[in-house]
């Protein structure tokens, strides 16, 4: 069968708040129905209970509301994208990784020995890397890589959120149309999110705090591994960045002024997706915090959007309630390249598969 064309997305006008240049998807509201009916042709069982597969219906509701799926198993050319940046706020010492920890992970990605690579090559997954902000350029050897590098750099890393904001408003939007752009080049009805990129935890925090109205050390959290002294150490920093943006109140404001490169990308790539009405399995706290951004500038995106995991960080469950959103694992991941998504991938597969064929499919 042959996959649908996806439908052009029209600009609508940016919401308030945000620049006159920035040019959004037109988003039509996927919203599910109450129960999922029996296959038609089911004639020798009876109709199961309603509500009687959990949550497992509410996901075959939501896959229907969406459309564009069809009864196989496998979709046809999905697709996982990790944008990965660095971020000015690492000169704090906020943390103990460093930009060069980004380049590496990134080089791990394009060179296949990362865990989500084998993940992605086992379900069937084409995977490409952005590079939206490193510190430095990735310099490419001779040698044949799996996996692409897509190069959508806005700058080199994101400057220090302590002493002014993170992007400029030209950046930000820039970086938005970025995401936009890299989705509307991929094939497939099937998107996986992820990210990469030292410091992008800290910018999830804050963006956190800021549009949900968390307080900063609920927010923060103690992570994992981490002593009482990093702890401090961090927390006090992030307080200097919520208070040089105060007045960042708006999710674009908030997005260029604690945001990050790869964060804005995000959510320029999940309102471009949804506008294609294509099935988005985001996974992380970062990304998830880009989701945050997104549901900001255009609500109906949430209708596309699956949180695929619940991470080891304190603040992605408070995140995750804030969106009330329940995810599909919980299994203290610390990693939001994909692993995850991927990982959730067969829940989303078997809901699928509750689903009536088309009369297209059939015939």
């Amino acid at each position: 069968m042959a996959e649908p064309v996806l439908p052009n997305a029209l600009p609508v006008a940016p919401p308030p708040g945000a620049p006159a240049a920035l040019q959004l998807p037109d988003i039509v509201a996927a919203k599910p129905g109450d129960t999922l009916a029996p296959q038609a042709d089911d004639t020798d069982s009876p109709a199961w209970p309603p509500h009687s597969l959990g949550r497992l219906e509410t996901l075959a509701l939501r896959l229907a509301a969406i459309g564009g799926h069809t009864e196989e198993s496998s979709p046809a050319s999905p697709q996982i994208v990790v944008f990965a940046a660095d971020h000015g706020i690492v000169d704090e010492g906020i943390g103990p990784a460093t930009p060069s920890n980004s380049l590496e992970r990134v080089q791990a990605l394009l060179s296949g020995s990362a865990p989500v690579c084998a993940l992605a090559k086992s379900q069937g997954f084409g995977l490409s890397v952005v590079d939206a902000g490193l510190a430095s350029n990735i310099s490419l050897d001779t040698a044949p890589r799996p996996h692409p590098l897509l190069r959508r750099k806005i700058g080199f890393g994101t400057r220090n959120m302590v002493l002014g904001p993170a992007m400029s408003v030209a950046q930000t939007v820039s970086a938005l149309h970025a995401g936009m752009d890299v989705v509307r080049h991929l094939p497939g009805r099937v998107l996986v999110l992820g990210h990469e990129g030292v410091a992008g935890e800290a910018c999830a925090i804050l963006l956190l705090s800021r549009l949900c109205g968390v307080p900063l050390a609920d927010a923060c959290g103690l992570e994992p591994d981490e002593d009482d002294v990093r702890h401090r150490l961090r927390l006090e920093r992030l307080f200097a960045v919520a208070a040089r943006h105060r007045k960042a109140i708006t999710p674009f404001d908030a997005l260029a002024a604690m945001g990050g490169f790869e964060i804005a990308m995000l959510a320029g790539a999940m309102l471009q997706a949804a506008s294609e009405r294509r099935v988005v399995l985001v996974d992380g706290f970062v990304a998830d915090a880009a989701a945050l951004v997104a549901r900001g500038l255009v609500p109906a995106v949430a209708d596309y959007l699956f949180h695929a995991h619940r991470s080891a960080h304190p603040g992605h469950r408070l995140l995750l309630i804030h969106l009330q959103s329940q995810p599909l694992l919980d299994l203290e991941l610390r990693t939001g390249q994909g692993v995850g998504a991927l990982l959730a991938w067969p829940q989303l597969q078997a809901a699928a598969g509750l689903l009536p064929a088309s009369p297209a499919s059939e015939a």
